[in-house]
């Protein structure tokens, strides 16, 4: 495939644009997804094209917003929703549990409910704690519910690509962070298979789990641990639910030890989840613990100085590797 170097924001605006154009059923909308073109920039272009009958901004009310994506996707659309910032996510919950996740199951597959919603979450851009948490622990809970967080603008282009065609719901969580992120994207048409990890790095001696944003430390990690001697071997799950167990498990069968990075708050995140699937299936290869890296059970501090103590970065890491390397 011909390559060329994309923004992960313009990934993402390619892929809404690929697949609205594709499909006329696909509809976006959102706060600000309209005329302002996306507070992050991913609808760029977008309403010109196609239009306000197919991407529209909405009230400031992201239990309508999801409400009606429901509603869309049981009439036969595929609607994609932007939900601006993940720390409002709680209010579209009701929606997302009690109706887009149950339907299909409680009408026994009769009812399918093609939806995506996009949000964004995470810190490093000192955006105080109402604009900075990662909460995809409460979306991974719920059953029927995929969820997807890409770290690269292949990732994010390849697999939104595949949500807005899957016929169940989609939770795909971007971080802002990442938007300005560079990497190549295919200038031919793919799509990334739900479900599938992705070995961002080879190595031998520890296996780093990394979600999001947190693969970027990790790989930075690994850099520096490799001037020290230790292989890293830096796993993307890019699908958290499904998540592809099999690969971190033949991962850890290889390196026989493991760190898994969340920058979730550490009481209830998913690197908890990972650990305990990774110790059940994995036990008798284990020659240390498995240690989580993940953000304390503190809000996010607003303050420039504080914010990034707060932070799971790639020192961190490093200490967690040093702390189980013999």
């Amino acid at each position: 495939m011909k390559m060329k170097n994309k923004f992960y924001r313009q990934a993402i605006n390619e892929a809404l644009d690929e697949e609205m154009s594709r499909d006329d059923n696909v509809i976006f909308f959102g706060e600000d997804v309209g005329d302002y073109e996306g507070v992050f920039k991913c609808s760029v272009g977008l309403p010109k094209k196609y239009g306000n009958d197919r991407v529209f901004d909405t009230p400031i009310s992201e239990a309508a917003i999801t409400g009606a994506a429901v509603g869309a996707a049981i009439a036969g659309m595929r609607p994609v929703i932007e939900i601006m910032f993940m720390d409002w996510i709680g209010i579209t919950l009701d929606c997302l549990i009690n109706q887009a996740s149950l339907l299909p199951y409680s009408w026994d597959g009769q009812v399918k409910v093609p939806m995506v919603i996009r949000s964004q979450g995470g810190a490093g851009s000192n955006g105080s704690s109402q604009h900075t948490k990662s909460l995809e622990a409460w979306l991974y809970h719920i059953p029927g519910l995929k969820l997807i967080m890409p770290s690269t603008p292949y990732d994010a282009k390849g697999l939104l690509k595949a949500a807005i065609r899957d016929d169940n719901p989609v939770a795909f969580i971007e971080h802002k962070k990442l938007y300005p992120l560079e990497g190549e994207v295919p200038e031919e048409e793919y799509v990334i298979e739900i479900g599938k990890a992705d070995v961002k790095k080879e190595g031998t001696d520890v296996t780093i789990v990394a979600i999001s944003r947190m693969v970027v430390e990790a790989l930075e990690a690994a850099k520096e641990l490799e001037k020290e001697g230790i292989s890293v071997e830096v796993v993307d799950p890019r699908t958290i639910k499904p998540l592809d167990i099999d690969t971190i498990v033949e991962s850890v069968k290889k390196t026989n030890k493991v760190i898994v990075v969340n920058e979730a708050f550490r009481s209830g995140a998913i690197a908890s989840d990972i650990a305990a699937q990774i110790q059940e299936k994995c036990f008798d290869y284990l020659d240390a613990p498995i240690v989580r890296v993940t953000a304390p059970d503190v809000h996010v501090p607003f303050s420039q100085t504080l914010e990034p103590l707060w932070l799971p970065d790639k020192y961190k890491i490093i200490k967690a590797v040093k702390s189980i390397i013999k």
